[in-house]
């Protein structure tokens, strides 16, 4: 499984973040907004349901998974 973030959509609002802080990280840029941060695009089997997790939350769906 990869984590793969479209940031034109990516708002910034960083519910990502707030649910697995070890995948992904919200940066704050003054002149292109706010923007996901991918940390470890590839967690192992063990986290993968919680990186599911944070991904289904992200209100613009601005995440997806593939294999």
């Amino acid at each position: 499984m990869k984590i793969v973030a479209d940031l034109d959509k990516c708002e910034g609002l960083g519910m990502c973040e707030a649910m697995a802080n070890d995948y992904f990280e919200v940066d704050e840029d003054p002149v292109r907004g706010d923007h996901v941060t991918i940390l470890d695009d590839s967690p192992p089997e063990s986290d993968r349901p919680h990186v599911y997790a944070a991904v289904q939350a992200c209100p613009v769906l601005a995440l997806t998974l593939t294999e």
